[in-house]
């Protein structure tokens, strides 16, 4: 009997994000406190809430969540690295970003 049987190993989704201008390797937690979260490190899928920086957090998206929502989608729009974060954790390969105005133009008929 091998390790391996006895244990399942963790299978946390390695993902493409930006930290700052360049283009980075990441996890999506699947397990653990952080589920659903995007982490630079497998450990931080495991590790202790900071209790303070969550309640701090609350308060500021409650302040400015509005704000902090419109920058984000105007950066995921507009940053180069952005636009070659979406299209490299697109599942299918060689898929093709559609135009714009043809979409619009499609919609109208």
């Amino acid at each position: 009997m091998l390790v391996e049987d006895i244990i399942t190993p963790l299978v946390e989704k390695q993902i493409w994000a930006r930290s700052g201008k360049k283009v980075v390797r990441k996890y999506r937690c699947t397990t653990g406190h952080r589920k659903g979260r995007i982490v630079s490190k497998i450990g931080q899928c495991f590790a202790a809430p900071n209790i303070k920086a969550k309640i701090r957090m609350k308060k500021t998206r409650a302040r400015l969540g509005a704000r902090m929502a419109r920058k984000a989608r105007r950066t995921k729009r507009i940053n180069p690295a952005s636009i070659r974060v979406r299209t490299m954790n697109r599942s299918g390969a060689g898929f093709k970003v559609p135009n714009k105005r043809t979409a619009i133009k499609k919609r109208k008929k």
